[in-house]
């Protein structure tokens, strides 16, 4: 007797084509990088501002340089 579940199925490489709309959508995900960069962002200007006295140069590096790190933190959790 035929097996036909034995058979290798025909136009195998047409399959991953098949039903593709009908796949549920992944739901959107905030990212991390950029949840880490407002914080790194907001902490890097608390920071700067105390220890710089209010210096409007200092106070903008410290901002930069949070946002960055904060992104480059979130980016590891991604």
């Amino acid at each position: 007797m035929a097996r036909s579940h034995h058979r290798k199925k025909h136009k195998e490489h047409l399959r991953q084509f098949k039903n593709k709309e009908d796949r549920p959508l992944p739901a959107a995900k905030t990212k991390a990088a950029s949840l880490f960069a407002i914080g790194g962002g907001i902490a890097g200007l608390a920071v700067s501002y105390f220890a710089s006295q209010g210096s409007l140069l200092w106070i903008s590096i410290g901002l930069i340089t949070g946002v960055f790190a904060g992104y480059l933190i979130g980016r590891k959790f991604d």
